[in-house]
Order: C-alpha cells, then structure tokens, then sequence
C-alpha cells in the first residue's frame, strides 16, 4: 500500500530517482507471495504459514495456546511473560522464510492493551473438531484490527540475522493434493462489515446450514483416503524446514528422503511400529483437519458441488449488496494439507487445510477487490 500511494502522487525531480527505487524494492517484496502463487508455489506458502504456528508451539514447549491458520499466514495470542522466547522464534521464522523459501513474512506482537484503546476486543474459544485436538475461533474485531497494525508496521517483529533458524520440528507437507469429489474444492472467506451484527451471524448459519443440509458437500479429507506418496510433493519443503544449521542441503536431503521412505512404507503396508498404527492415524488426519474457523472472518474449505457453490456465492452477494458483509471465494480442483505432528505416536497431531490452486490468499484477494 505504501508503494502505491507512492507511485500515485507526483514526485519532485530531484527526488523521483530515489523514490522510484525504493518503491520499485518494495512492489518486489511484497508482490513475491503473490507470484509464488502464480507459479503453483502455494504449498510453500501455505508452509510459511504453518512455520509461525510450529515455531511458537516448540518455543513454548508444547503448551497449549490459542492459534488459528489462515493459509498464507496464522494468528495466535500469548501470555505477556512468554512474548520474549515468541518474539525469537517468529524474528527467526521471518529469517528462515526469507532464506529457505524465498518468501517475505512480516510478524507483529500486538498488546491486547492496543486493541482495547483502538474500541476493539479480542475474544478466543476453542473448537474441537474431534476429542483430541482443538482449534481457536477468536471474535470482537481486535485480531482483523492487529493485523492491520502489523502490515501498517506497528509493533513489528524485526527478522533475525541471515542463517537464523527457528525450532520447526514435527512440520511436514507429506500428503498428496485431496481431489475434490464432488466438483470443486471451494475456499471461502466473509467478514461483517459490523461487529457484533446479528444479521453477520444469521447468514453464517444460514450458510453452515445450507452446506450441512444440502447433502452436496463433504470434508476435504476423507476419513482414510488421503493419500501419501514417495518421495513426498513436500519434500523439499520439509527438508529445508529441518536442516540443521550447520547442515548442508545435501545431507539434509539424504536423511528426508529416507525417512519418508520409511513413514511411506508403513502407510503402504499398514504395518504397525511401535504404538504408530496407520489405520488409526489415517482416521486421525480426518477427524483433526480445520476446514472450519473463525478469526474475525469466517474461513471455510468444502468439497462441494458447482450448484451448491453458486447457491453459497448468491447468499453472499445478497448480504454483500444489503451491507451485512464482504466476501471472497476460489473455486479449484483440489485441497492441500499442511501438517504439525508434534509425535508421530500420540493423537493430537494437526492438519491445516486450503485449497490448492491460491485458497484463502485468492479468496481474500477477491474480497479486497469488492
């Protein structure tokens, strides 16, 4: 936004020269995610997105703590004793992201004092999609506002030094893209133009209970279908995410690609190792994916029909058009799952789902153009 303002006002000419260069490094900056999507690099994204929640869950040592994964980024809040050791892991975050993946991240830690003085709250719940893991749904405007903080520059995180790693242990982009099975895998985003508007809430649930009843829609990820192959599409991805700092790539890829052989065996065979059963933890991924939360927006991937879409996308213009809300939506052919598996032997591993072709990044595109 800076750079476009920049570029749209006259500029002395003694000054264009200098203007026209920084504004130049800037468009290129910032427009880097965006032609990484463009050049189907939306996995990465999607991993750099992960990378903030596994970096403060391993600085944290695990404890639990309010989070929510929004694609191309993620969400979260903290104690205040705790903002030092988060500040490190995301200054690195932004480091490895830059380094690794060739993707910009900017971070912010935003006092909950702020938002209160801005007339916003932040209120956190917990989501349980199924009995061993639980997702955050924060309401009250204050986490839109934060991030619009964050990208003002406001409280930001500054990146650590270059070759600064973050703790991303038990990251992972292993799982084949999920093809949609009933037409289109549709990404879908809606925010309230007015917190706290009862007519927001009633088309959300006027829309849950479309897609609930309807009959056309299902889960992206099927109980015990998603698939695994060798070597993983995520492969390099998950090396770069767990290459030691003083590890060479090379190394680092040797010692990925045989470990994934062996996770791939045992899906295959179905063997049990240990106390790892597959069959259970086939079931597991479905049961703990997040394809449905809430942070100030409704976020939202289905596996559904061409008509239900259209159905879902003509209840929104309508609220769009009375000024209940705005609203973004991507149709594509398939999901991708973005995975924290802290241990490979207990139940409270995580899946993060989008769609694969752009997801939550196109839909919020496509809202920002409204």
């Amino acid at each position: 936004p800076i750079a476009q303002q920049v570029f749209r006002k006259e500029v002395a000419v003694g000054e264009s020269v200098a203007i026209r260069r920084l504004t130049e490094r800037l468009e290129r900056r910032l427009d880097r995610g965006s032609r990484a999507i463009e050049q189907g690099r939306y996995k990465a994204v999607n991993t750099a997105g992960a990378s903030a929640i596994s970096a403060v869950a391993n600085a944290l040592g695990h404890r639990r703590f309010p989070f929510v994964f929004g694609g191309d980024g993620a969400s979260f809040a903290i104690c205040g004793e705790d903002a030092p050791r988060v500040r490190e892991a995301l200054a690195a975050t932004i480091a490895w992201s830059r380094d690794e993946l060739d993707l910009p991240m900017r971070a912010a830690l935003v006092p909950v004092s702020a938002v209160d003085a801005a007339g916003y709250a932040v209120s956190a719940a917990r989501y349980a999609p199924s009995p061993h893991v639980s997702y955050a749904m924060f309401s009250g405007g204050g986490l839109a506002w934060a991030e619009r903080a964050m990208k003002s520059g406001d409280h930001a995180v500054a990146a650590a030094p270059p070759g600064t790693r973050p703790d991303l242990s038990g990251l992972s982009c292993r799982w084949s893209e999920i093809p949609a099975t009933r037409g289109t895998m549709l990404s879908l985003l809606a925010a309230p133009v007015r917190q706290d508007d009862p007519a927001f809430r009633q088309t959300v649930e006027s829309l849950v209970d479309e897609i609930d009843a309807s009959g056309e829609a299902v889960r992206p990820v099927p109980s015990g279908s998603a698939g695994v192959a060798w070597p993983p599409p995520g492969l390099e991805l998950e090396v770069r995410a767990s290459r030691g700092a003083n590890e060479s790539l090379a190394a680092a890829r040797l010692r990925v690609r045989v470990r994934t052989w062996f996770a791939w065996l045992i899906m295959r065979t179905g063997a049990r190792v240990g106390g790892f059963d597959p069959a259970r933890y086939r079931r597991e991924v479905a049961a703990n994916a997040d394809v449905r939360k809430y942070d100030d927006h409704l976020r939202m991937t289905i596996d559904c029909t061409t008509a239900l879409a259209d159905r879902l996308e003509a209840v929104l213009e309508r609220a769009r058009t009375d000024g209940t809300l705005n609203y973004g939506l991507h149709r594509q052919p398939a999901a991708v799952m973005t995975c924290f598996v802290p241990t490979a032997g207990t139940s409270d591993h995580l899946h993060f789902i989008d769609g694969a072709a752009g997801g939550y990044a196109l839909a919020a595109r496509a809202m920002k153009a409204r």
